[in-house]
């Protein structure tokens, strides 16, 4: 799991600080925030207080209502130690309870012009995605026709150099070497490539390349959803491959399960064209349309064919 702090919610959403600029470094630890609507009313039984607390005018225009003693009472119930950090929506300032209790327990108060809910909905994706559950895999990442293709292999097998084909044929690199992926939702992984090698590619007897100086914007991509692993390895002639993939071979990432391919790599082999095709059968596989089980029916009916057709002539 990724370390988050306020700061990086403020420079992700130019966030402005409307006090405790000093304590922006507290950690997020939960990417479910808080509406605190029943906690204006004094009901704090399950009061959340380990979200960021999110107020919006609604909020606001009730504790306005209140008197000056039982709104200090509700802010200093609200103000607890471990909450992150209060972000106020609409652009409103805050009201003095708050500023004084937040900044007496070191939280800081920020401030959004975007609306409660479009904001609520915004943060929430981000801290989902940036607290999921992430691991990383030595491989490379590509977008082959929309589809989120994880080439893996040992070093040396041709995994980057199957990806610069794959890139000059105007598909789109996601991580080359080093691919994080995060778990965002049961079976769902996301790849990104680490930030110190961000759209580049490693190629033995070149170095290192800058895929969008060479390439443009169009041929990298930031993230993308994982949905097919290819796993190159060097052709063994004793080893009996699969050929005709009527049996999904699966691999697993964090909890969840993808559909993994194993290409033996020897001279001769167009690893670009076939992974471009892999990505494609995946595509149709999804529409419900699976050439190999349509071939398996085709040979079950053709042998039931001979079979009638025998006994016919041996009556």
């Amino acid at each position: 799991m990724s370390e988050l702090t306020i700061q990086d919610i403020i420079e992700t959403f130019h966030l402005e600080i409307v006090a405790g600029d000093e304590w922006t470094h507290r950690k997020i630890t939960t990417s479910d925030i808080s509406r605190p609507g029943l906690e204006m009313a004094g009901f704090f039984d399950y009061y959340p207080k380990e979200r960021v607390q999110l107020l919006g005018k609604k909020e606001l225009t009730y504790l306005s209502l209140l008197d000056s003693k039982t709104r200090r009472e509700r802010f200093d119930q609200l103000c607890h130690p471990i909450t992150p950090a209060f972000i106020l929506a609409h652009g409103v300032g805050g009201p003095p309870e708050l500023l004084e209790l937040a900044t007496a327990r070191q939280i800081p108060v920020l401030k959004t012009p975007h609306q409660t809910t479009r904001f609520a909905g915004m943060l929430t994706n981000y801290l989902e995605g940036q607290l999921a559950p992430m691991t990383t895999v030595h491989g490379v990442l590509v977008d082959v026709y929309g589809v989120g293709v994880l080439i893996t292999g040992k070093s040396g097998v041709g995994k980057s150099e199957t990806a610069l084909e794959l890139v000059k044929r105007g598909h789109r690199l996601v991580a080359d070497d080093v691919v994080e992926i995060r778990q965002v939702a049961k079976n769902i992984l996301i790849g990104s490539s680490p930030k110190i090698l961000e759209h580049m590619l490693e190629i033995r007897g070149v170095g290192i390349i800058d895929l969008m100086v060479l390439f443009g914007a169009s041929s990298v991509k930031d993230n993308k959803r994982i949905l097919l692993v290819v796993d190159l390895e060097v052709w063994d002639p004793d080893k009996l491959y699969d050929r005709l993939g009527v049996d999904d071979e699966k691999m697993k990432i964090i909890d969840s399960e993808l559909t993994r391919l194993t290409v033996p790599v020897k001279p001769g082999r167009n690893l670009s064209v076939i992974i471009e095709v892999a990505a494609m059968d995946y595509r149709m596989k999804k529409l419900g349309i699976n050439a190999a089980e349509q071939f398996a029916e085709r040979l079950e009916q053709a042998v039931m064919q001979n079979t009638v057709i025998e006994e016919e002539s041996n009556d």
